[in-house]
């Protein structure tokens, strides 16, 4: 890794050679400032950039560290996180200029944790509207450093870019129906969705409460578990935080994978998708076997009916978040948030309530495949990384939603823990990705998985040239 340049090596490197003193956190941390301002220009990655609180917390690290107080393994790394994340008197916004002037007086659960770690915060990343489908007309949109035209994938785009880029160790994206695995797939970098609930979202900007999971956006499944460590766990202001005690993630990544068994069903991972985009998943699987993984031939259960209801129920639980604003407000609204809310208006009883039974069967039907596996390998998305008109036909096309929702919104409605993984690239040259999903609380099988995976493959080590 030493022809690595600084930005791009991994955080858990990074870190462990902040606490060996090899080089300070302030020598870190006034680099990726330093790349910030050349780089973001193009990118539009960053909604706020917290420059010199970014720095003063670099210096105080480096006094502990040097005293030998190594407080956890982000002591000192210079990280990110999602503009709907409350950040105690710097402006959260949400992807909304209606909130342009919101400026929290107490920071997000997920913020509290990382400034007790000793983690260095450099800024707030910029997303969708509300952490719905696409920008508000008078937001600049992120750039897929890999490509620009390209899909970021939303709501996390800042977070994507920003991780990829080299503009931060790692980030936090939001997931309510695939916002954290489309930018990890979009922008090549890993993903990780945890059960719903093992992640505090007091302090967060909601999008729909009963769907909506915090996770860590890294460059590697090594990273994502440090981050995991640190920001999981219960919450007294959160009363909807599991309660079981949080492992060490970061350590248990030494056990081999061999006893670990991979669901695979061709055909979900073959039917309605892109050629380029099952081949990579089935590579990757095949990658799996190759280190010790059981490959175990599945049939998942049918759930279109669930899919086509992620759309209302999403709807409603976003109407009700925003009732204070709108309609009141609506001139503020951006067309797609727009959309959203009013269909949550208009959605019945009888949507959520079906909605509702839906989810709890699909729930069921996983609990029980997971008593013969580990874990699910599956698509992301049914293409390869599109170009942002294709997206936009694609939301306005008969059936867009379904088409975009597919692989990723059932997994929110069962509070799954997924992870999301790069696996080679497109014709194009842009990233392409799969996911594993796992049982409630199987985040620890999940990313012994990534790692073994990302150990015999090399994808998580390639970077955009910027």
């Amino acid at each position: 890794m030493a022809s690595t340049p600084l930005h791009y090596q991994s955080l858990t490197e990074v870190a462990g050679r902040i606490h060996a003193g090899e080089i300070s956190s302030s020598e870190v941390t006034r680099a990726i400032i330093d790349r910030i301002e050349a780089v973001d220009v193009k990118l539009h990655a960053y909604a706020t950039v917290m420059a010199s609180a970014a720095l003063a917390q670099a210096k105080a690290a480096d006094a502990e560290i040097g005293a030998g107080r190594i407080r956890s393994p982000l002591h000192g790394v210079p990280i990110a996180v999602k503009d709907l994340c409350y950040t105690k008197g710097t402006r959260t916004r949400a992807g909304m200029p209606i909130h342009d002037d919101f400026v929290p007086t107490f920071d997000a659960t997920v913020v509290t944790r990382f400034n007790a770690a000793g983690a260095v915060i450099l800024g707030k990343l910029e997303l969708t509207e509300s952490a719905f489908a696409f920008h508000h007309p008078d937001v600049t949109p992120p750039n897929n450093p890999w490509r620009s035209g390209y899909w970021t994938g939303v709501s996390s785009s800042g977070s994507g870019a920003a991780t990829a880029a080299g503009l931060c160790y790692a980030s936090l994206g939001s997931d309510t129906g695939g916002s954290i695995r489309f930018p990890s797939l979009g922008c090549g970098v890993t993903g990780l969705k945890p059960t719903w609930g093992r992640v505090s979202t007091y302090g967060v900007f909601p999008l729909s409460n009963s769907l909506d999971h915090i996770g860590p956006m890294t460059r590697t499944a090594a990273d994502a578990a440090a981050v995991l460590g640190i920001i999981a766990g219960a919450d007294d202001n959160d009363p909807t935080t599991i309660l079981d005690a949080v492992p060490d993630y970061l350590t248990a990544l030494d056990q081999a994978p061999t006893a670990l068994r991979v669901g695979y069903d061709e055909a979900y991972c073959t039917e309605g998708v892109h050629p380029v985009v099952a081949k990579g998943v089935k590579d990757a699987v095949a990658a799996l076997a190759g280190v010790g993984c059981e490959i175990v031939s599945i049939a998942m259960p049918e759930h279109d009916e669930l899919i086509n209801l992620w759309g209302p129920f999403c709807a409603a639980e976003c109407a009700l978040h925003h009732e204070r604003t709108y309609p009141a407000r609506t001139d503020e609204y951006g067309p797609s948030l727009k959309g959203l809310i009013d269909a949550g208006i208009a959605a019945t009883g009888i949507d959520l309530a079906r909605g509702n039974v839906a989810r709890s069967v699909f729930k069921g039907q996983l609990a029980r495949m997971f008593q013969n596996v580990d874990m699910i390998a599956a698509p992301s998305l049914f293409i390869p990384t599109p170009l942002n008109s294709a997206i936009e036909e694609l939301a306005a096309g008969e059936g867009g939603l379904y088409k975009l929702v597919r692989f990723t919104a059932p997994y929110d409605f069962s509070g799954s823990p997924t992870i999301s993984l790069p696996c080679g690239f497109s014709a194009d040259g842009l990233p392409l990705g799969f996911q594993l999903i796992g049982p409630h609380l199987g985040e620890g099988l999940l990313l012994r998985a990534g790692h073994a995976y990302q150990q015999a493959t090399d994808w998580s080590t390639r970077h955009p040239e910027i």
